[in-house]
């Protein structure tokens, strides 16, 4: 695709502008980037982090007008929510903290809630999520236990608890994260109040526009995007496929052999398409004089269904460059530039937002 710099206009202001909106039906108040805390602590996946760059990237955040921090029990071990306690000590009323139960964990939702505050050193969760959707294939991923396979927890059992846990002030406010159309029902029809619901959202991650995206703005159900950069990907880190870290590289986005043991979705992936999106964003950012993982945010600030969008920040530079995307105000040429060259792989793609499983086979539905 031929790309012209009469097509890609923006608007940058000159004082940097945290947007803020509600959570939903809550009165909690979240900026427009939440700080993906899945490398603190370190672990297999993302490798090494140490606190001190931890507590930078927490502090610069606060100062920027950041106030979101998304962790998760099963992030390093619960290495994470500790790593992020440490970071906000003497700080906490300045933070939105997220955290997130596994599905096969929600037999007893409130042992696991005071485990995460024991972790994070705090006297309640402003966010408290239940990880996945509960089903066979999704609790299979959590957990080894036959029993627990078998008769895993229901949505009324998991929602009952963690409504109890709001009331007694544990947790402000509840949410989901992973959960489809249907699922998602579910739960409103449980009449637990929920505010919010963790997708996988990007230029390249685009399932949730065609039915998930739509119910959330129907019902006063926030969206925070996750994988904003996909994984490094859409920052421009990876200049060929090959240059793509197995972890980094076993959804459907990638072919089933890139993910060296690690992939299970046993399909042929987008690569050839997923790098010509990467390559005209690289041409559209430079002629638009911003960073590509600036230009790749701002897409994802630009669709009037996101609250916020979700991004992994290992040090402060990086923090940095991401934080200013929050100011830049693509044009409707531009985004809608970026929509017909990122189609192809949503083509391929389709529009099952479950990445890492087979097109047939989705824990979201």
């Amino acid at each position: 695709m031929v790309l012209s710099k009469k097509t890609v206009t923006l608007h940058l202001t000159n004082i940097l502008i945290m947007k803020i909106q509600n959570l939903g039906k809550s009165d909690i108040k979240v900026s427009a980037m939440t700080v993906g805390c899945w490398a603190f602590g370190g672990g297999e996946y993302w490798g090494e982090q140490s606190q001190k760059d931890v507590n930078d990237v927490v502090d610069a955040a606060l100062d920027l007008g950041v106030n979101a921090f998304d962790t998760a029990e099963m992030y390093n071990n619960g290495e994470s929510e500790r790593s992020l306690g440490k970071a906000l000590n003497g700080k906490r009323d300045k933070a939105v903290v997220i955290s997130k139960i596994s599905p096969s964990n929600c037999h007893d939702v409130r042992k696991h809630c005071i485990e995460s505050l024991k972790r994070l050193n705090m006297d309640h969760i402003d966010v408290y999520m239940l990880h996945w959707p509960i089903n066979k294939l999704a609790v299979e991923h959590f957990t080894s236990d036959h029993n627990i396979i078998a008769k895993p927890p229901t949505i009324e059992e998991a929602y009952s608890q963690l409504e109890d846990l709001k009331k007694e002030g544990l947790i402000r406010s509840i949410g989901m994260s992973n959960f489809g159309r249907k699922q998602m029902e579910e739960v409103v029809n449980s009449g637990v109040q929920v505010d919010v619901n963790e997708m996988s959202y990007n230029i390249v991650s685009r399932a949730i526009e065609a039915e998930i995206a739509p119910y959330c703005m129907d019902n006063n159900i926030s969206i925070i995007g996750s994988m904003g950069l996909q994984q490094g990907l859409l920052a421009g880190i990876y200049k060929t496929v090959e240059d793509v870290p197995p972890h980094q590289a076993h959804s459907r986005h990638f072919s089933q052999d890139r993910g060296q043991g690690t992939s299970r979705h046993y399909e042929a992936g987008a690569e050839k398409e997923l790098f010509e999106v990467v390559n005209d964003l690289r041409k559209i950012a430079s002629d638009i004089n911003i960073h590509i993982a600036q230009l790749a945010i701002a897409w994802i600030l630009k669709k009037p269904f996101m609250t916020s969008t979700l991004v992994g920040s290992r040090n402060v530079e990086e923090l940095k460059t991401n934080v200013v995307a929050c100011s830049i105000e693509i044009s409707d040429e531009t985004e809608q530039l970026i929509d017909r060259i990122s189609k192809p792989v949503l083509d391929i793609l389709g529009n099952n937002p479950d990445y890492y499983e087979h097109s047939s086979k989705s824990r979201i539905f």
